[in-house]
C-alpha cells in the first residue's frame, strides 16, 4: 500500500531508539522527511542511521521536552529547515517504574512535566501553523494502561490518561479545521525500556526476566510481545492519508491483550 507521504514531512520526538527511532525509520521509508529529536545525544546517530536506511532527509537536535523554550525553538527551526510539519509524532519516555510510596510529589511534577506537558508543549507549537493550512496528522504515542492499569507503574498509569484526553479533546477541536488527532497505544512491545521493566520485575520476584517474558506473553492472545518495527509501521499508517478518515481514536497496538470491554 502506497501510504502517500513522499514529500511529507514529520516531527518525531524521543526518537534516538526503541518506539521512537522505529517510527522515524517506518515514516522516512516511506518518503517523509524528518526532524527527530531526544535528550540524548544519541539522536544524531540514529538520524545518519535512519537517513542511510532509507535515504530520506532526517535531521536531529538534542532536545528536553520538559523545557518549553527548547520545544519552541526545535519546531521553529524544524518547520524552516523542512518548509512545513504536516506530521507531528509525540512520544516521550516512560515515567520510572514503582508503586504509589516510593514517588514523592516532586516526582509526581517530574513525570507529569516529562509525560503531560510535553504533549501539551509540542501542540502548541504545531498546531497554529497546521490551522493556518488546513491539514495535519497528530499521533500521541501512549500505552495500553490507559484502559488496562499494568502493575507497579503508578506514575504512567495515572498520567498518560491525561494524554488521552488531551488528544479527545484535540480531535473534536481541530477536526473541523482538516487535522486529525489520534493515539497509539502499545502493548509490551520489545525494547530496551520493556527490558528496562522486565529486570524490575525479575528482581522484585525473584526470578529472571525470560521468565517474567513468558508469564506476560500468555496472557496476550498471539503470545509473544510486538516488535518495534511493527510499531513503527502502525504509526506511519495512522499518520497517513491512508488512514485519512482513522480520527479522535485511541488505537491499542496489543496483539489482543486489552480484556475491558469497548
Amino acid at each position: 500500500m502506497d501510504l502517500e507521504l513522499t514529500g511529507k514531512t514529520a516531527i518525531v520526538t524521543a526518537a534516538s531508539r526503541g518506539l521512537g527511532r522505529a517510527a522515524a525509520t517506518s515514516l522516512a521509508r516511506e518518503g517523509a522527511r524528518l526532524a527527530i529529536c531526544s535528550r540524548s545525544e544519541r539522536v544524531h546517530d540514529a538520524a545518519a542511521g535512519i537517513q542511510q536506511a532509507t535515504g530520506s532527509q532526517v535531521l536531529a537536535y538534542q532536545v528536553d521536552l520538559a523545557s518549553g523554550p527548547q520545544v519552541e525553538q526545535f519546531v521553529a527551526q524544524a518547520a524552516e529547515a523542512l518548509g512545513q510539519i504536516d506530521i507531528l509524532v509525540a512520544n516521550a519516555g516512560g515515567p520510572p517504574p514503582g508503586p504509589f510510596v516510593a514517588f514523592s510529589p516532586a516526582d509526581w511534577e517530574s513525570a507529569f512535566q516529562g509525560t503531560v506537558m510535553s504533549a501539551v508543549r509540542l501542540c502548541y507549537a504545531v498546531v497554529p501553523a497546521m490551522v493556518r493550512k488546513g491539514s495535519g496528522s497528530i499521533v500521541f504515542c501512549q500505552s495500553y494502561s490507559v484502559k488496562q492499569p499494568l502493575e507497579n507503574l503508578i506514575l504512567s498509569n495515572a498520567l498518560r490518561m491525561a494524554v488521552i484526553g488531551l488528544a479527545k479533546s484535540l480531535a473534536n477541536e481541530l477536526g473541523p479545521q482538516g487535522i486529525r488527532v489520534n493515539s497509539l497505544n502499545p502493548a509490551w512491545t520489545y525494547t530496551e525500556r520493556v527490558d528496562q521493566l522486565m529486570q524490575d520485575r525479575a528482581a522484585r520476584g525473584g526470578g529472571t526476566p525470560q521468565d517474567e517474558i513468558e508469564r506476560i506473553t500468555a496472557g496476550i492472545p498471539l503470545r509473544r510481545m510486538g516488535t518495534a518495527e511493527e510499531f513503527g509501521d502502525t504509526v506511519a499508517w495512522l499518520a497517513s492519508p491512508a488512514a485519512a478518515f482513522i480520527h479522535g481514536h485511541a488505537l491499542f497496538f496489543d496483539g489482543g491483550a486489552t480484556q475491558a470491554p469497548l
